[in-house]
């Protein structure tokens, strides 16, 4: 009986809440138009103030779609990203004189809200996502990495050689869309920024076409692994507790005395930050790929690839002489939490606004062709990966499952992941084979376009 009356007065307080932001809403409106027609302005809509205003519109309603669960499983932070794509392409329609709406209007990627929340949002969110991510599994990365190191790089190179193979076989088909659309594929399955960016350095003409082959099968690349990491260990019937044990066994470690250690803060941002500036000083630097030097193609390990590698550095040694570079668990799940949300939110949000200007440009054929081989691109690597990690390698399953992450780059599947899992020990997995997956992509997409 108490519990139906909470229940009560829960939806009570919810029904109540939703009838004062509806009753704000309207007389915001009415009193926002005079009887002649005309628009007064009871509000000044900057650019930055709207995109606060999109940022955490679009923050709360993806959560609240990322946490419906059907049958166990749900889109969990990868809701923002749905919601953001959604978003980014109600921000292209023609508001007219909508009173307050017109401020939210977008012509186009080029347009200050989409550069706001492309750029600077968004990197920032990668920035936290993968340093703490780094912070976590640095502790047990370099000892399950020599457990398993040639066992992530086989992984590594399965999957990314499985969805280049699609993607020939896609080119080859289809002559008349080019490689430069199938590398644009290729590169949003595998959700690669890198190696969007290699097959833009490689292209000399058709860039376009990469632009929108990226933007059509980055959303689905995003979907796909966050469901396969939920719906193996339902379809295997696995007993987490038990997968949990096995994950302990190849990770544990020395416990290290750092109490008489000097630590700054006691929220772990000062070594934070210094792990951040030493990865993005690492990101920076380029090797030339062809003899122009320079000039030419260049490799780098870019923000995500520098930043993780120095953040898994210093979770590992945890100091510097008397300096504590620990973080408390706590710090590290918000900052990796809120950064996948926030470059999920960024993506999402670019991603709705160039597709649709793409596929108005290019009609709905290529949209077609290119979703199919896109989701063939996520699932073979994916399917593949999976089966030969599990009967050839005998990897356990979440070990599996976090080397599949990684080797699909995937930010957000290691977040859900880590919910799957019960655990953050699955980031180690990840961040093994991530570096190896990340060179390879950028090799893939380069390659298809320069020898096709």
């Amino acid at each position: 009986m108490e519990n139906n009356q909470k229940k009560s007065l829960k939806w009570l307080w919810i029904v109540i809440a939703l009838v004062v932001v509806a009753g704000i809403a309207v007389w915001c409106a009415i009193s926002a138009i005079n009887f002649d027609g005309g628009v007064k302005g009871p509000f000044n809509f900057s650019s930055t103030f709207a995109m606060f205003v999109l940022l955490f519109v679009i923050m709360a309603l993806g959560y609240l779609l990322g946490g419906i669960e059907v049958k166990g499983v749900s889109l969990g932070t990868a809701g923002v990203f749905l919601v953001a794509i959604l978003f980014g392409w109600l921000c292209t329609l023609d508001f007219g004189d909508v009173p307050l709406l017109g401020a939210f209007h977008v012509n186009g990627v080029g347009d200050a809200l989409v550069k706001n929340l492309k750029g600077p949002i968004q990197n920032i969110g990668l920035i936290l996502f993968v340093g703490a991510v780094g912070f976590i599994a640095g502790p047990n990365f370099f000892k399950n990495l020599a457990k398993n190191f040639k066992t992530y790089i086989v992984i590594g190179i399965i999957v990314i050689l499985s969805g280049t193979a699609v993607a020939v076989v896609c080119t080859l088909l289809t002559p008349e869309y080019g490689p430069e659309f199938w590398s644009g594929i290729l590169s949003g399955a595998l959700t690669s920024t890198p190696g969007f960016s290699a097959a833009q350095d490689a292209a000399t003409e058709n860039m376009a076409l990469i632009t929108l082959g990226h933007a059509i099968a980055y959303p689905f690349g995003v979907i796909g692994v966050v469901l396969f990491v939920q719906l193996m260990p339902k379809f295997l019937k696995s007993n987490m507790e038990h997968e949990r044990e096995l994950l302990k066994i190849g990770g544990d470690e020395e416990k290290k005395d750092y109490s008489k250690l000097f630590m700054p803060d006691p929220l772990g941002l000062t070594a934070f930050g210094l792990a951040v500036v030493a990865g993005l000083l690492l990101g920076s630097i380029k090797i030339p790929l062809t003899g122009a030097g320079y000039d030419g193609s260049c490799f780098s390990l870019g923000t995500t690839g520098g930043v993780l590698i120095m953040c898994l550095v210093f979770g590992h040694f945890g100091r510097i002489g008397k300096l504590s570079l620990q973080i408390p668990a706590e710090t590290t799940k918000i900052l990796r939490e809120f950064g996948l949300m926030l470059f999920l939110l960024g993506a999402g949000f670019e991603g709705g606004v160039s597709l649709v200007g793409e596929i108005s440009k290019h009609g709905g054929a290529i949209v077609a062709w290119g979703f199919v081989g896109g989701a063939l691109m996520t699932i073979v690597p994916m399917v593949v990966g999976f089966f030969v990690a599990k009967y050839l390698m005998k990897l356990p399953l979440l070990n599996n499952l976090g080397s599949i992450t990684g080797g699909m780059t995937s930010t957000p599947a290691l977040g859900t992941l880590c919910k799957t899992a019960g655990t953050d020990d699955v980031a180690s997995a990840y961040a093994s084979t991530y570096p190896i997956a990340l060179v390879l992509i950028v090799l893939a997409c380069q390659l298809m376009i320069t020898l096709m």
